[in-house]
């Protein structure tokens, strides 16, 4: 799995013209899944990311995670951030897992993290959605599982 987390003062998901998740102070992620990922492969990353290091203490360094300031969560699906782009003009996306196997890793992922944080919003899964997002810093990481 590929993220996309990006540190934000807010981010907010429409679909259709309608909110469909919103956080203030937290992270936005978006997240590719690729055919060899697992539910570990989820688990993993849910770690890094609820443990990841990117917000700043009271010395200004980035040593907060995520847990640490109760900052939200909101999760969007995006198959083009597991696109190949080493040739040509246009992207391939056979790095992509099928729709069926990247909609139920992703719905694993967005369960587990509602059991482990109090603060979790997504987008719609395979929907044209509009993000909107305030990015704090800007603070943007490329995390893999």
């Amino acid at each position: 799995m590929k993220a996309l987390l990006q540190r934000v003062t807010q981010a907010r998901v429409e679909v259709a013209g309608q909110v469909v998740g919103a956080i203030e102070q937290g992270l936005l992620v978006l997240v590719g899944v690729e055919p060899q990922d697992s539910q570990a492969s989820a688990d993993k990353l849910l770690q890094k990311l609820l443990n990841y290091r990117v917000f700043a203490d009271a010395a200004g360094k980035t040593n907060l995670s995520l847990r640490d300031v109760s900052g939200g969560l909101l999760l969007v699906s995006q198959f083009t951030l597991v696109a190949d782009t080493n040739s040509g003009l246009r992207p391939s996306f056979s790095n992509a897992a099928p729709p069926a196997l990247a909609a139920q890793l992703f719905d694993y992922l967005l369960a587990q993290a509602r059991l482990a944080h109090p603060q979790v919003a997504c987008g719609e899964f395979a929907a044209d959605m509009q993000v909107h997002l305030v990015n704090d810093g800007p603070v943007t990481f490329l995390l893999q599982s």
